[in-house]
Protein backbone atom coordinates (compact mmCIF):
# COMPACT_ATOMS: atom_id res chain seq x y z
CA UNK A 1 0.00 0.00 0.00
CA UNK A 2 0.96 3.87 -1.10
CA UNK A 3 2.19 5.93 1.34
CA UNK A 4 -0.86 8.38 3.20
CA UNK A 5 -1.53 10.85 0.63
CA UNK A 6 -3.02 14.14 1.07
CA UNK A 7 -5.73 14.18 -1.34
CA UNK A 8 -6.73 11.47 -3.40
CA UNK A 9 -8.79 12.56 -6.56
CA UNK A 10 -10.95 10.42 -8.43
CA UNK A 11 -12.06 12.09 -11.76
CA UNK A 12 -9.97 14.17 -14.33
CA UNK A 13 -12.51 16.23 -15.98
CA UNK A 14 -11.85 20.20 -16.01
CA UNK A 15 -13.02 20.42 -11.95
CA UNK A 16 -10.84 17.34 -10.87
CA UNK A 17 -7.66 18.97 -12.75
CA UNK A 18 -8.04 21.81 -11.44
CA UNK A 19 -8.75 20.96 -7.86
CA UNK A 20 -5.02 18.98 -8.39
CA UNK A 21 -3.32 22.09 -9.88
CA UNK A 22 -4.16 24.24 -7.41
CA UNK A 23 -3.22 21.55 -4.57
CA UNK A 24 0.45 21.32 -6.83
CA UNK A 25 0.62 24.75 -6.07
CA UNK A 26 0.38 23.85 -2.70
CA UNK A 27 3.42 21.17 -1.88
CA UNK A 28 0.09 19.05 -1.57
CA UNK A 29 1.00 14.98 -2.35
CA UNK A 30 -2.00 14.34 -5.37
CA UNK A 31 -3.10 11.30 -6.93
CA UNK A 32 -5.68 11.86 -9.29
CA UNK A 33 -6.98 8.76 -11.12
CA UNK A 34 -9.50 9.22 -14.66
CA UNK A 35 -11.17 6.83 -16.83
CA UNK A 36 -11.06 8.78 -19.69
CA UNK A 37 -15.21 9.46 -19.30
CA UNK A 38 -15.93 13.15 -19.34
CA UNK A 39 -19.29 13.97 -20.22
CA UNK A 40 -18.55 16.01 -22.94
CA UNK A 41 -16.17 14.04 -24.45
CA UNK A 42 -18.50 13.12 -27.14
CA UNK A 43 -18.51 17.31 -27.64
CA UNK A 44 -17.05 19.17 -30.57
CA UNK A 45 -15.98 22.43 -28.65
CA UNK A 46 -16.02 24.10 -25.20
CA UNK A 47 -18.46 26.90 -25.31
CA UNK A 48 -18.84 29.62 -22.02
CA UNK A 49 -15.34 29.14 -21.23
CA UNK A 50 -13.43 32.85 -21.16
CA UNK A 51 -10.33 31.94 -23.25
CA UNK A 52 -10.94 28.35 -24.37
CA UNK A 53 -14.15 29.61 -26.77
CA UNK A 54 -14.67 26.61 -29.95
CA UNK A 55 -11.93 24.76 -28.70
CA UNK A 56 -11.61 20.77 -28.72
CA UNK A 57 -12.34 19.60 -24.84
CA UNK A 58 -9.75 16.75 -25.51
CA UNK A 59 -7.12 19.78 -26.46
CA UNK A 60 -8.15 21.72 -23.42
CA UNK A 61 -8.08 18.61 -20.94
CA UNK A 62 -4.87 17.37 -22.65
CA UNK A 63 -2.86 20.91 -21.92
CA UNK A 64 -3.74 21.03 -18.03
CA UNK A 65 -2.68 17.47 -17.78
CA UNK A 66 0.83 18.34 -19.13
CA UNK A 67 1.04 21.44 -17.07
CA UNK A 68 0.48 19.09 -14.20
CA UNK A 69 3.79 17.52 -15.10
CA UNK A 70 5.79 20.46 -13.53
CA UNK A 71 4.52 19.87 -10.05
CA UNK A 72 6.11 16.69 -8.44
CA UNK A 73 3.76 16.30 -5.71
CA UNK A 74 1.08 15.10 -8.65
CA UNK A 75 0.50 11.78 -9.95
CA UNK A 76 -2.09 10.80 -12.51
CA UNK A 77 -3.14 7.78 -13.35
CA UNK A 78 -5.39 5.83 -15.94
CA UNK A 79 -7.51 3.56 -13.94
CA UNK A 80 -10.54 3.33 -12.09
CA UNK A 81 -10.91 3.92 -8.20
CA UNK A 82 -13.12 0.81 -7.52
CA UNK A 83 -13.35 1.36 -3.81
CA UNK A 84 -12.80 4.11 -0.60
CA UNK A 85 -13.54 3.61 2.90
CA UNK A 86 -13.33 5.32 6.15
CA UNK A 87 -10.66 4.22 8.45
CA UNK A 88 -11.42 6.45 11.18
CA UNK A 89 -9.26 8.82 9.92
CA UNK A 90 -7.77 8.73 6.47
CA UNK A 91 -9.83 6.94 3.26
CA UNK A 92 -7.90 3.84 2.35
CA UNK A 93 -8.79 3.23 -1.51
CA UNK A 94 -8.39 0.67 -4.39
CA UNK A 95 -7.73 0.97 -7.94
CA UNK A 96 -8.66 -1.57 -10.82
CA UNK A 97 -5.09 -1.26 -11.47
CA UNK A 98 -4.29 -2.74 -8.17
CA UNK A 99 -2.95 0.60 -6.89
CA UNK A 100 -3.92 0.95 -3.34
CA UNK A 101 -3.44 3.79 -0.38
CA UNK A 102 -4.56 5.95 2.03
CA UNK A 103 -5.25 9.42 1.85
CA UNK A 104 -6.48 12.38 4.49
CA UNK A 105 -9.02 13.44 1.98
CA UNK A 106 -11.06 12.53 -1.28
CA UNK A 107 -12.55 14.83 -3.59
CA UNK A 108 -14.89 13.39 -6.12
CA UNK A 109 -15.02 14.94 -9.61
CA UNK A 110 -16.47 12.41 -11.45
CA UNK A 111 -19.33 14.25 -13.12
CA UNK A 112 -22.39 13.24 -14.69
CA UNK A 113 -23.82 10.56 -17.11
CA UNK A 114 -26.52 11.27 -19.47
CA UNK A 115 -29.45 8.90 -19.93
CA UNK A 116 -29.34 9.23 -23.84
CA UNK A 117 -32.78 9.06 -25.62
CA UNK A 118 -33.71 5.82 -27.21
CA UNK A 119 -33.09 6.47 -30.56
CA UNK A 120 -31.52 4.65 -33.24
CA UNK A 121 -28.12 5.63 -33.96
CA UNK A 122 -28.07 8.76 -31.52
CA UNK A 123 -24.46 7.89 -30.56
CA UNK A 124 -23.45 8.94 -34.67
CA UNK A 125 -24.79 12.55 -33.82
CA UNK A 126 -24.57 13.45 -30.12
CA UNK A 127 -21.87 16.17 -29.34
CA UNK A 128 -22.07 17.28 -32.72
CA UNK A 129 -25.59 18.18 -33.33
CA UNK A 130 -27.34 16.64 -30.58
CA UNK A 131 -26.95 18.13 -27.41
CA UNK A 132 -27.71 18.08 -23.97
CA UNK A 133 -27.27 21.68 -22.47
CA UNK A 134 -28.86 24.88 -24.46
CA UNK A 135 -26.05 27.32 -22.86
CA UNK A 136 -23.37 24.99 -24.52
CA UNK A 137 -24.86 24.60 -27.86
CA UNK A 138 -27.73 26.54 -28.34
CA UNK A 139 -26.32 29.62 -30.16
CA UNK A 140 -24.53 28.10 -32.84
CA UNK A 141 -28.23 27.50 -34.26
CA UNK A 142 -29.30 30.70 -33.96
CA UNK A 143 -32.87 31.14 -35.98
CA UNK A 144 -32.46 27.52 -37.16
CA UNK A 145 -35.27 24.54 -37.08
CA UNK A 146 -34.72 22.43 -34.10
CA UNK A 147 -36.74 19.32 -32.12
CA UNK A 148 -36.52 19.36 -27.88
CA UNK A 149 -37.09 15.87 -26.76
CA UNK A 150 -38.24 14.99 -23.68
CA UNK A 151 -41.16 12.98 -22.03
CA UNK A 152 -44.39 15.49 -21.33
CA UNK A 153 -43.64 18.56 -19.53
CA UNK A 154 -39.69 17.93 -19.66
CA UNK A 155 -39.51 17.86 -23.54
CA UNK A 156 -42.23 21.10 -23.45
CA UNK A 157 -39.97 22.93 -20.80
CA UNK A 158 -37.31 22.41 -23.38
CA UNK A 159 -39.03 23.62 -26.63
CA UNK A 160 -40.25 27.11 -24.62
CA UNK A 161 -36.34 27.63 -23.81
CA UNK A 162 -34.99 26.87 -26.89
CA UNK A 163 -37.65 29.51 -28.31
CA UNK A 164 -35.34 31.89 -26.90
CA UNK A 165 -33.00 31.16 -29.74
CA UNK A 166 -35.00 29.95 -32.51
CA UNK A 167 -38.17 30.80 -33.85
CA UNK A 168 -38.57 27.44 -35.33
CA UNK A 169 -38.70 24.78 -32.61
CA UNK A 170 -40.69 21.52 -32.58
CA UNK A 171 -41.65 19.85 -28.93
CA UNK A 172 -41.46 16.09 -28.69
CA UNK A 173 -43.02 15.22 -25.54
CA UNK A 174 -42.95 11.29 -26.53
CA UNK A 175 -45.85 9.28 -25.75
CA UNK A 176 -47.45 12.08 -22.70
CA UNK A 177 -49.17 15.42 -23.47
CA UNK A 178 -47.82 18.40 -21.63
CA UNK A 179 -49.68 20.12 -18.58
CA UNK A 180 -52.80 22.48 -19.63
CA UNK A 181 -50.42 25.23 -18.73
CA UNK A 182 -47.47 24.30 -20.41
CA UNK A 183 -49.25 23.07 -23.47
CA UNK A 184 -50.87 26.65 -23.51
CA UNK A 185 -47.72 28.35 -23.55
CA UNK A 186 -46.15 26.55 -26.54
CA UNK A 187 -49.20 27.05 -27.96
CA UNK A 188 -48.74 30.89 -27.44
CA UNK A 189 -45.35 30.56 -28.86
CA UNK A 190 -46.54 28.57 -32.12
CA UNK A 191 -44.33 25.48 -30.98
CA UNK A 192 -45.82 22.45 -32.13
CA UNK A 193 -46.46 19.67 -30.01
CA UNK A 194 -45.72 16.10 -31.05
CA UNK A 195 -46.57 12.95 -28.58
CA UNK A 196 -44.54 10.58 -30.51
CA UNK A 197 -41.29 9.05 -30.09
CA UNK A 198 -38.51 9.72 -32.20
CA UNK A 199 -37.53 7.06 -34.23
CA UNK A 200 -34.62 7.55 -36.57
CA UNK A 201 -31.96 10.60 -37.56
CA UNK A 202 -31.52 11.24 -40.68
CA UNK A 203 -28.06 12.38 -41.82
CA UNK A 204 -24.05 12.33 -41.89
CA UNK A 205 -22.74 12.50 -38.76
CA UNK A 206 -22.50 14.44 -37.16
CA UNK A 207 -24.63 16.52 -38.85
CA UNK A 208 -28.17 16.16 -38.16
CA UNK A 209 -30.55 16.62 -41.33
CA UNK A 210 -34.13 15.30 -40.27
CA UNK A 211 -35.67 13.36 -37.46
CA UNK A 212 -38.33 10.97 -38.31
CA UNK A 213 -41.18 10.26 -35.70
CA UNK A 214 -42.69 6.69 -34.83
CA UNK A 215 -45.85 8.01 -36.12
CA UNK A 216 -43.64 8.26 -39.78
CA UNK A 217 -43.83 11.95 -39.68
CA UNK A 218 -40.43 13.43 -40.81
CA UNK A 219 -39.01 16.72 -39.66
CA UNK A 220 -36.08 19.09 -40.74
CA UNK A 221 -33.92 20.25 -38.10
CA UNK A 222 -30.41 21.06 -37.48
CA UNK A 223 -30.19 19.86 -34.01
CA UNK A 224 -32.14 17.67 -31.26
CA UNK A 225 -31.67 19.12 -27.58
CA UNK A 226 -32.91 16.38 -24.68
CA UNK A 227 -33.62 16.23 -21.62
CA UNK A 228 -34.00 12.73 -20.70
CA UNK A 229 -32.31 13.01 -17.40
CA UNK A 230 -28.57 11.91 -15.75
CA UNK A 231 -26.99 9.66 -13.10
CA UNK A 232 -23.73 10.44 -10.87
CA UNK A 233 -20.63 8.80 -12.54
CA UNK A 234 -19.69 7.32 -9.78
CA UNK A 235 -21.91 5.39 -6.51
CA UNK A 236 -18.70 5.75 -4.49
CA UNK A 237 -19.87 9.04 -2.88
CA UNK A 238 -22.96 7.36 -2.04
CA UNK A 239 -21.79 4.70 -0.55
CA UNK A 240 -19.56 6.95 1.87
CA UNK A 241 -22.86 7.87 3.17
CA UNK A 242 -23.01 11.20 2.04
CA UNK A 243 -26.19 12.83 2.30
CA UNK A 244 -28.46 14.09 -0.95
CA UNK A 245 -31.01 16.61 -1.33
CA UNK A 246 -34.93 15.93 -2.42
CA UNK A 247 -33.83 15.90 -6.49
CA UNK A 248 -30.95 13.59 -5.82
CA UNK A 249 -27.95 16.38 -5.74
CA UNK A 250 -25.01 15.34 -3.25
CA UNK A 251 -25.37 17.86 -0.42
CA UNK A 252 -21.99 20.63 -0.23
CA UNK A 253 -20.86 23.17 1.85
CA UNK A 254 -21.27 25.81 -0.91
CA UNK A 255 -17.80 27.96 0.33
CA UNK A 256 -15.82 24.73 0.73
CA UNK A 257 -17.44 21.64 -1.34
CA UNK A 258 -17.31 19.82 1.05
CA UNK A 259 -20.20 16.94 1.63
CA UNK A 260 -21.49 15.98 5.01
CA UNK A 261 -19.18 13.33 5.59
CA UNK A 262 -16.00 15.21 6.84
CA UNK A 263 -13.07 14.91 4.70
CA UNK A 264 -15.11 14.02 1.37
CA UNK A 265 -15.65 16.54 -1.08
CA UNK A 266 -17.43 17.18 -4.79
CA UNK A 267 -16.79 19.37 -6.98
CA UNK A 268 -17.88 19.80 -10.93
CA UNK A 269 -21.16 18.43 -12.80
CA UNK A 270 -21.11 15.77 -9.69
CA UNK A 271 -22.30 18.83 -7.58
CA UNK A 272 -25.49 19.34 -9.82
CA UNK A 273 -25.06 23.31 -9.87
CA UNK A 274 -24.78 25.23 -12.96
CA UNK A 275 -23.28 21.95 -15.38
CA UNK A 276 -20.42 24.17 -17.73
CA UNK A 277 -16.89 23.97 -18.06
CA UNK A 278 -16.49 27.65 -16.55
CA UNK A 279 -18.64 26.85 -13.24
CA UNK A 280 -16.44 22.91 -12.97
CA UNK A 281 -12.87 24.72 -12.78
CA UNK A 282 -14.19 27.36 -10.48
CA UNK A 283 -15.81 24.58 -8.04
CA UNK A 284 -12.34 22.38 -8.62
CA UNK A 285 -10.04 25.50 -7.53
CA UNK A 286 -12.54 26.32 -4.92
CA UNK A 287 -12.36 22.67 -3.68
CA UNK A 288 -8.70 22.45 -4.13
CA UNK A 289 -8.12 26.02 -1.93
CA UNK A 290 -10.78 25.01 0.90
CA UNK A 291 -8.77 21.06 0.87
CA UNK A 292 -5.79 23.21 1.18
CA UNK A 293 -7.16 24.87 3.90
CA UNK A 294 -8.55 22.16 5.57
CA UNK A 295 -5.13 20.27 5.65
CA UNK A 296 -3.29 23.18 7.42
CA UNK A 297 -5.81 23.58 9.84
CA UNK A 298 -5.29 19.92 10.75
CA UNK A 299 -1.34 20.79 11.03
CA UNK A 300 -2.03 23.61 13.76
CA UNK A 301 -1.21 26.49 10.85
CA UNK A 302 -5.02 28.03 10.69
Amino acid sequence: MDRALDTLIVGGGPAGLTAALVLGRCLRTVLLCDTGKQRNRAAHAIHAMPGQEGRAPSAFLADVRQELCRYPTIRLLETEVERVASNGGDFEFRCADGTTGSAAIVLFATGLVDTLPSIRGIEKFYGGSVHHCVYCDGAEYEGQPLVACGDGDKGAALALMLSHWSAHVVACCEETAPSADLEKRLADRRIPVITSRVRELVGKSPILEAVIFENGMRYSCSALFFSTGCTQGSKLVSQLGCLRDERGTIRTDPLTEETTVRGVYVAGDASRDVLLVAVAVGEGAKAGVAINRALLKADGLL
